[in-house]
Formats: structure tokens, sequence, C-alpha cells
């Protein structure tokens, strides 16, 4: 049974690896799409559980207030720019310079989690109300990872 922050730092260490895949790779290339096509998938349903796992235990908490909307905001603004990415076509200069700032942003979001974000919830949060969140979180992606077109879908629609 993981903790919250293992299993998130372990998909964090996981997308880390995909943006290199992606980011070594060039034009349309099967490894390129494949890679780009697992890293969307996991990322959308990745910030869903965490923001319904985790998140919604930090906003319970006045300090983690800003800190949750913070996250969540720059969850949205990551979302907006792989959905950009998604009409593009990947073989193009166009293509690679907005990944690289999807690249920059997510790697700074992902640092400001584990280093400030996970501090303060470990001083604040003690292990016993936390504990079995690890597990939730990994169910909560399982089912999100289902629900990603779907979501999408609806998106268009809206």
């Amino acid at each position: 049974m993981p903790s919250i922050y293992d299993a998130i730092k372990q998909d964090h260490e996981e997308h880390r690896a995909l943006l290199r895949t992606i980011g070594d790779t060039e034009g349309a290339s099967d490894k390129r799409k494949k890679a780009w096509d697992t890293f969307y998938h996991e990322v959308k349903s990745h910030a869903a559980a965490e923001e319904e796992t985790f998140y919604s235990k930090l906003i319970s908490q006045t300090w983690g207030q800003d800190a949750a909307r913070h996250s969540v905001h720059e969850h949205q603004e990551l979302d907006d720019l792989m959905e950009e990415l998604n009409g593009m076509d990947m073989s193009s200069s166009g293509w690679i310079q907005k990944f690289r700032t999807l690249e920059h942003d997510y790697l700074h979001h992902i640092d400001e989690e584990e280093d400030e974000v996970f501090a303060r919830a470990r001083e604040e949060i003690s292990e016993n109300e936390v504990e079995g969140y690890g597990d939730r979180f990994l169910e909560r992606k399982a089912e999100e990872r289902k629900l990603v077109e779907e979501k999408k879908k609806d998106s268009l629609e809206d």
C-alpha cells in the first residue's frame, strides 16, 4: 500500500520519462506518437484522481485552500496545452515549440508539488488522516483512465 505521496511521485517519474522520450524523438514518428498518447492519457487520469483524492483533502485545510486552487488551476492550463497539441501536426516546428512550453510548465508544476505542497501537507496532515489515500488515488486513476476519451468528447460539446 503506497502512501499518497509515493503514488503521486511514482506517476511523476513516469511522466518525466515520457517527456524525455517525446522530446528526444522527431516528427510524427511512431515512437513519439505512442509516447504522446501514453503521456496524454496518463496525465489526464492522474490529474483528475489527484484532484479528487489529494487536493480534496488539502482544500479541507485552511492553509491548503490556496495550494489546492493553485495546483488545480495549473492542471487546467496544462490540460489546455495538451488539447492544443492534440489539434496540431506533430511534425511541425510549432508542435515541438508548444510541447517545450508544456514540458517546462509540467516539470515546474510537479517539482513545486513534490517540494512545497508535499512538505507542507506532511507537516499539517497526520499519516492517519491520509492512510489509504495512495490506494484511493490509484483506484480513482484507473477509473479516470477509462473516462479520458468520454470527457474529451463532452468537453468538445460544451
